[in-house]
């Protein structure tokens, strides 16, 4: 890391950023990236706003050693337009500041008895197609991560499924509980699972579709899990799938502190335009549905989250999913697995987004009605109204 007196001696670059925010609304952790292929090897970034360092992060998304992007968080009051300066280093390292996410891939180790406290720790797995049983080769059943606001596993099989864990405090917690909450951890406050998934979408995996019901990411020549980007302000994940119908596809999940939204990012390595995929949000049981039958759909419901009914009580959460109108074929009626969609690209990349909330916050939303209002203001601010960002 280079310090603050060294930074004049190093061969730099410097950006001025200006970020607006259109709305009225206060808009606090929202996500500012700048790629960087323009700009040479960067090695190291300083960014500041009024004379302050705010924290910055760099990532590697291909693992090429380069860095491609730096990101940071802005908080703008309504209408506020803010200036940062970016300093670009050739030399040095990234500077480190408090993690404020979280993701984690363990292998289980057989000599440890507690479930929360396995060590042995890795970055990437990659099973062959005729893996017996995927499912079982990583502790927690697959890759995990977290803000403050948020926790996710996704399960390493055929599914891909999306699974959730709902906490009490805005904290971030799977480092201490593995997604396995001790009946000690529960009793100080810490969340658990709060979502039984089974082979529907739980919170907006991707599949295929057969013309008339989901498919599941099966038969594969591979799939892979793998961490990305640690933070500390954002966690990338890729999920990827070689050799699936005759494509290979990555799905990127990237996940910034602050927010309960996650970024659901699908490429292709070819052009897949004349496919239908699916995608959508388990039917609770019991929920109660929203849709605003322009890519906002949601649902409220309250079921067990395990078979375990001694250690697990019923829980009550909020499901959303946001999928741009560009990409839908159609919607589809509920059934008692799922609200879905059929989706489709006229190239080799799908974006959406998925957000829930559980009602054991002390933060967050405790009806249908406020879950429901708060993602129809959601989606304006992340769809209609983004903050504005230019570069000089």
């Amino acid at each position: 890391m280079l310090t603050a007196s060294a930074l004049g001696a190093v061969a730099q670059q410097t950006l001025t950023v200006s970020v607006s925010n259109p709305s009225a609304t206060v808009r606090n952790d929202q996500p500012v990236v700048i790629s960087l292929k323009s700009f040479g090897d960067v090695r190291a970034a300083l960014v500041t706003t009024s004379g302050q360092e705010i924290p910055c992060q760099l990532d590697d998304l291909d693992q090429d050693e380069t860095f491609d992007e730096l990101c940071f968080l802005t908080d703008l009051n309504g209408k506020e337009t803010k200036q940062y300066e970016v300093k670009l280093l050739s030399e040095g390292e990234p500077r480190p500041y408090p993690a404020r996410v979280y993701a984690e891939m363990l292998i289980r180790n057989d000599k440890v008895k507690e479930k929360n406290k396995h060590n042995n720790f890795i970055e990437s797995i990659t099973a062959r197609g005729d893996c017996a049983n995927s499912y079982n080769i990583q502790h927690h059943h697959g890759v995990d991560f977290e803000s403050e606001l948020n926790g996710i596993r996704i399960y390493f099989d055929k599914r891909q499924t999306i699974d959730l864990y709902g906490k009490y405090q805005k904290r971030l917690e799977l480092q201490a509980t593995q997604f396995y909450t001790s009946k000690e951890q529960k009793a100080e406050g810490y969340g658990d699972d709060v979502l039984w998934v089974g082979n529907t979408f739980g919170l907006g995996a991707f599949r295929g579709w057969d013309g008339q019901q989901p498919t599941m990411i099966d038969p594969v020549r591979s799939r892979t899990q793998r961490i990305i980007s640690y933070g500390p302000l954002r966690t990338i994940v890729e999920l990827v799938d070689r050799g699936w119908q005759g494509v290979n596809m990555t799905i990127r999940y990237t996940q910034y502190a602050g927010h309960r939204d996650t970024d659901v990012d699908v490429f292709f390595n070819k052009n897949v335009g004349d496919r239908l995929f699916s995608t959508g949000i388990i039917n609770v049981k019991g929920s109660e549905e929203f849709s605003d039958k322009q890519g906002l759909r949601a649902c409220w419901g309250t079921d067990w989250p395990s078979s375990d009914t001694i250690n697990f009580k019923r829980e009550t959460v909020g499901l959303g999913i946001c999928i741009p109108q560009q990409y839908i074929k159609r919607e589809e009626p509920a059934n008692k697995d799922n609200y879905a969609f059929v989706v489709a690209t006229p190239d080799s990349h799908i974006h959406y987004k998925i957000i829930y909330c559980s009602d054991n916050e002390t933060f967050g939303y405790h009806s249908a009605k406020e879950w429901f209002e708060f993602l129809k203001e959601w989606k304006k601010e992340v769809v209609d109204r983004p903050i504005d960002i230019k570069i000089f």
